[in-house]
């Protein structure tokens, strides 16, 4: 049996979860998650936990077993606490701001790039080279991060670029340093 899909889901105060045929719906303060479950899977919600079982012990069963109780424990999670990603801006002149419901991020190219942010997702700016994404669904805000991240990867050689605030960035170095020790 799956280790994962086994756990049960803790439903915090404040939180409502409804199976609607082979849809789950949860609801909380900070906004409102469904979730399709696969065919071969079965909840129950009982005192409070939801449990997570497979209705027939099918390869395809349990290869989505703990997938779908991961996916139903992160809306829940993402109902009532949400979730946030850091990125950080490296480079002489990049910065970015708040415009509306978007996000004006000034890369080192010739114009400045606005970025609209889905509905469901927040951004504050921090001294204009730290930002923070909030959302209640953790796939959109990584989908996010990453759109963002995408305008300006960061580079090995100087390090400048949009960063993860826990990615490292592996430095090389350049062509100077390669031919100094000859």
């Amino acid at each position: 049996m799956s280790r994962i899909g086994r756990l049960m889901i803790e439903i915090p105060d404040g939180v409502k979860v409804r199976q609607e045929g082979r849809t789950l719906r949860v609801e909380g303060p900070r906004g409102i998650e469904e979730q399709v479950l696969p065919p071969r899977i079965a909840i129950s919600i009982v005192d409070g936990k939801i449990k997570v079982s497979r209705e027939e012990d099918t390869r395809e069963a349990r290869a989505i077993h703990g997938l779908t109780r991961k996916l139903i424990a992160n809306s829940v999670a993402g109902v009532s606490r949400g979730f946030t990603l850091n990125l950080e801006i490296v480079g002489v002149g990049y910065r970015a701001e708040v415009r509306g419901n978007g996000l004006q991020l000034s890369l080192g190219y010739s114009h400045p790039i606005l970025y609209q942010l889905p509905p469901g997702v927040k951004v504050k700016v921090e001294k204009q080279t730290a930002l923070t994404l909030e959302g209640s669904n953790r796939h959109v805000l990584g989908e996010v991060a990453a759109q963002i991240r995408a305008l300006r990867p960061p580079e090995p050689y100087k390090g400048k670029g949009i960063k993860y605030s826990t990615e490292t960035i592996r430095r090389k170095a350049g062509k100077a340093a390669g031919s100094a020790g000859s």
